[in-house]
């Protein structure tokens, strides 16, 4: 789809709870507090925090389905903020994946389910990062307002 306007900012995740809810062969492995199943899946409640063209914070849950070579992503976000100066809020589905070093989204906007200035709001943006970063994420929205 073709959209009109474009906004580019940089997101940060404030914070990440996993927890593991089906282990298919009790075998995997433990970081921190987190432990990670070869083979399984897991819920995430995320937070993240967006900063230029889009401003604001959102709630994410994922639910991810690891395995050897890599794992299907799949997410809801409810954001509030701004978009181009749009306040109110909306939320995104993301449809993705990601292995050891890299994460892969389709991110869109679900329709019916924005607020204040964000009612009418349709767009998509395609996320791909490669490793950690300190100073964020870049994300670029193509989108459309009514």
């Amino acid at each position: 789809m073709t959209y009109t306007h474009t906004a580019t900012c940089r997101f940060d995740v404030a914070s990440w709870k996993e927890k593991a809810y089906v282990d298919i062969d009790g075998e995997g492995t433990t970081a921190g507090e987190m432990y990670y199943p070869k083979r399984g899946l897991t819920h995430a409640q995320v937070g993240y925090t967006y900063t230029g063209d889009v401003e604001g914070s959102s709630t994410l849950a994922y639910l991810i389905a690891y395995k050897p070579d890599g794992a299907p992503v799949l997410g809801l976000e409810q954001f509030t903020g701004s978009v181009d100066g749009h306040e109110g809020s909306c939320v995104f589905v993301h449809i993705g994946g990601q292995d050891a070093g890299s994460v892969s989204a389709h991110v869109e906007v679900v329709p019916g389910m924005g607020t204040g200035g964000l009612e009418g709001l349709r767009g998509e943006a395609e996320l791909k990062i490669a490793g950690h970063s300190d100073d964020g994420y870049e994300l670029v929205l193509s989108y459309d307002l009514d």
